[in-house]
């Protein structure tokens, strides 16, 4: 007898649950189609979406004219739009490129120019001392910057939980622990075969695999890009470091990465990094004494009172690189699939942007849409620091993170519903529990206490 899936042919398969393909999952929800959101992983955003600066981009500093450029300025504009009926936060704190030496500074002018081609026309070179007066911690040897009023920060997690829960309430399907092996297309309908040799049939399929982008894309033609990805490592600095910058600090960037940042995060910390250094390996990011020295050193000498506040944790990132530096995104009608690929840093605010180039593409090439008349808007978790959080509330339940003051009632809520938490890495993302100073040594028996009876085999993992 076949399964109820096996029967099933849906509109759309989207492969990946980052954040852009959570994205585009929404997109093509509400636009009224049958879509399936296939995940290799235990949860969402579990490969390259769970690590990155969480900096809402104007696209100032984008190639002007290319795919990344218009789909950051549209992901952008569409974030402002949605985020209050979603809940997600928002922390307008503006950026600043800083110029440390002379050929910094004579590269100013440039980058002034390069925002107002991407149509950021807000953006202004200012003075060394109006750097200082905005930024009195910064050290010494400042020449100089750019003041970007746009740049904010959000919350990386909430936004595409958020945009999976939308898809999800308003009859999309999610499968997790589902990795794709092959595929088939016999006329204009899609036979996908999973590791564990189930079959999920649909007539179009997108690929937002990000990591593993060209592998998944082999299997509807040879693959026209290489991901390699490219590792990035993270400081994370303690509470008090919170208020010693205000704006985003960015540096002047190279041809090959943004450079290292320091930027207060959605949660009370400050955060200095990335790197970038590519490598083979495309699910675990190791992170290095020697290179997370460096990045402590250079974040004292732009902000020398960083050496008095204590390291949180690091963590590493990967992002899904090529070898092109532009976003790879077309159709290929004859074989009823969407390439979504080489999403790089920017991607976190780039993916509604790139959700809304999908369906044009989906329209121009498949098919119609009937958008939905009165969608369901789900509101999720505040985790800002900005707002007000369960735990200062009264008749709260027990605080079983101290560190991130994290409720009970918050860790049961993340483990149940239509969009559970399916790992402990998915919980801490959607509660902060087990992030905070002590990193769970104090709370994580209890955390995973409370999650063994939702999360199977947990405890004998």
């Amino acid at each position: 007898m076949s399964s109820p899936e096996a029967d099933r042919i849906h509109d759309i398969a989207i492969i990946g649950a980052g954040v852009v393909g959570c994205a585009v999952f929404r997109e093509f929800v509400l636009a009224g189609r049958d879509c399936v959101l296939i995940e290799r992983d235990a949860d969402i955003i579990s490969g390259a979406s769970k690590a990155n600066s969480a900096i809402l981009h104007t696209g100032f500093d984008a190639t002007p004219g290319t795919v990344e450029a218009a789909c950051v300025r549209d992901g952008y504009r569409r974030y402002r739009e949605i985020r209050e009926r979603l809940n997600l936060p928002l922390l307008e704190t503006g950026a600043l490129v800083v110029a440390w030496n002379e050929e910094q500074r004579a590269s100013l002018t440039g980058i002034v120019a390069q925002a107002h081609a991407n149509g950021v026309s807000d953006v202004i070179e200012i003075s060394a001392e109006a750097v200082r007066s905005r930024e009195p911690g910064l050290g010494t040897g400042v020449y100089g910057g750019v003041w970007i009023p746009g740049e904010a920060v959000i919350d990386p997690w909430s936004a595409p939980l958020g945009y999976a829960l939308q898809g999800v309430l308003n009859g999309g399907s999610l499968h997790r622990n589902t990795e794709i092996a092959s595929g088939s297309l016999d006329r204009d309908i899609w036979a996908l075969q999973t590791a564990t040799g189930t079959t999920i049939r649909t007539h179009v399929v997108i690929n937002c695999a990000g990591n593993y982008g060209d592998l998944v894309e082999a299997i509807a033609r040879p693959s026209p890009f290489s991901i390699t990805p490219r590792k990035g490592q993270f400081l994370v600095y303690d509470k008090p470091a919170y208020d010693l910058i205000h704006a985003i600090i960015l540096p002047v960037p190279t041809s090959r990465t943004k450079g290292i940042v320091m930027t207060r995060t959605a949660y009370g910390n400050l955060l200095v990094g990335p790197t970038a250094e590519d490598q083979a390996e495309r699910q675990i990011a190791t992170v290095e004494d020697t290179t997370l020295e460096a990045l402590a050193e250079a974040g004292r000498r732009m902000l020398p009172r960083l050496a008095d506040v204590p390291i949180t944790t690091a963590y590493a990132g990967l992002r899904p690189a090529t070898e092109f530096k532009d976003y790879q995104i077309e159709a290929l009608p004859a074989r009823r699939w969407i390439t979504i690929g080489g999403i790089r840093s920017t991607g976190l605010t780039g993916s509604l942007g790139i959700a809304k180039l999908a369906l044009d593409l989906y329209v121009a090439h498949f098919g119609k849409l009937s958008p939905l008349d009165e969608p369901i808007w789900p509101r999720v978790p505040n985790l800002t620091e900005e707002l007000p959080r369960p735990s200062a509330q009264p008749g709260r339940s027990e605080i079983i993170c101290h560190c991130e003051l994290v409720t009970r009632d918050e860790i049961l809520s993340a483990l149940d519903g239509p969009l559970a938490a399916g790992s402990i890495g998915g919980l801490r993302r959607r509660t902060r529990c087990m992030m905070g100073r002590c990193q769970g040594f104090y709370c994580s028996r209890r955390v995973l206490e409370l999650a063994a009876a939702k999360i199977p085999g947990l405890l004998h993992a």
